[in-house]
Parts: structure tokens; sequence; C-alpha cells
């Protein structure tokens, strides 16, 4: 799971404000794009503390703010995604996290600890598939490597030794490296000279 320390069982009905806390850690513990991120480092070295900061955080910014509305608590989930662990959420999953978490606030608000204890059961049963994230080229990276790419496969192309050029003893292969040093060494770089056939 994603949290380590023990869910703690809200005590009473009109202990509303554990229940939220343990409906948030759910909610956070069953989204996979934090799983993923935390799994796999993208916070650094604290990546688990970072997850679960961030469900106090997220309960803090329920109980400051009156009266949020559910692009509000998405924003501020993205925030903390892109801050803390330098992840832009856009599988679509934000508002479906946003939503259960708003749903928990307002039925903790109304004391309906039953519809909240049955969901917070769903998601901590829910289960994960393990996914490794591979870092894939920045976009635009992809053109200047291809040319890169292609400079390099031309470079080698340039110099590749075939039959036809193919030294025919070691003297001249020693003679040859000898001569094309000297030019380099003159004025830093190497020519590259076809051979007469």
């Amino acid at each position: 799971t994603l949290f380590r320390s023990p869910v703690m069982a809200a005590g009473s009905i009109g202990d509303t404000r554990v229940l939220l806390h343990e409906g948030i850690r759910a909610a956070l513990g069953s989204w996979a794009v934090l799983q993923i991120a935390v799994d796999n480092g993208f916070g650094g070295m604290h990546s688990q503390e970072k997850a679960e900061w961030m469900a106090e955080a997220l309960e803090q910014y329920l109980h400051t703010n009156a009266d949020l509305e559910q692009y509000e608590v998405e924003d501020f989930l993205s925030e903390l995604m892109n801050n803390e662990f330098d992840t832009l959420v856009e599988d679509g999953s934000l508002p479906e996290v946003a939503q259960q978490v708003c749903t928990f606030y307002d039925q903790c608000q109304r004391g309906e600890v039953g519809p909240v204890r049955e969901r917070i059961a769903k998601l901590s049963q829910k289960t994960h598939v393990k996914v490794s994230v591979v870092k894939g080229k920045e976009p635009g990276q992809e053109e200047e490597d291809s040319e890169e790419e292609q400079e390099e496969q031309e470079e080698a192309m340039d110099c590749e030794v075939t039959p036809d050029t193919e030294p025919s003893n070691s003297s001249e292969i020693t003679a040859k490296a000898a001569a094309m040093d000297e030019e380099e060494a003159a004025d830093g770089w190497t020519i590259v000279r076809k051979k007469k056939k």
C-alpha cells in the first residue's frame, strides 16, 4: 500500500475528521499516478514521505477553505503532483480523485459515516498492477537525436573500411595513422580523404 502507517478507525459517528483523513488516504492510496510516482522515486529520496504529507496537506486545504469546488481540489492536487513529484497528470484520473475527495468531505460534513466507510473499504481493496516507467525522449529531442544519429551514420560510412580500401599490411596502417595524426595535430582537424583506386 502507498501509506505505511496503519489506517485509524473512526471511533464514533461524531469523529468525522478522522474518517475524512481515512477517506483522503484511501483515495490517494488507490490513485495509480501517485503510486507510480512514489514507486519510481519521482519525488526523490523522500517520495513516500511526500505522499503521506500530501494527504495531510489536502486535508488541511479542505478544512481551511470553505465551499471548495471540485476543480479547485483538482488544481491543488495537480500543483502538488507537479511541485513535489515533477509529474503532470494527463491520464484523466485527476478529476476522479478530486471528486472522491470532495464526496468524502461532503459526506463527512453531513455525518454520513456509513457510505464513507463503505467507499473507503472498496478503495482499500482496490489492487494495483505494478507499472514500470520508462523515460521517453523530450518533445523536440527526437529531431535532434535523429539528425545526430544520421550524422554519426554518415561519418561511420565515410570512415568504413571496405575490401577495396583496406590496407594491405600493418606498416601501411601505421604510416596512414601517423600521417593522420600529424594533420590532426597541426590544426586540430582531421582530414578524411577518399582513396584513389
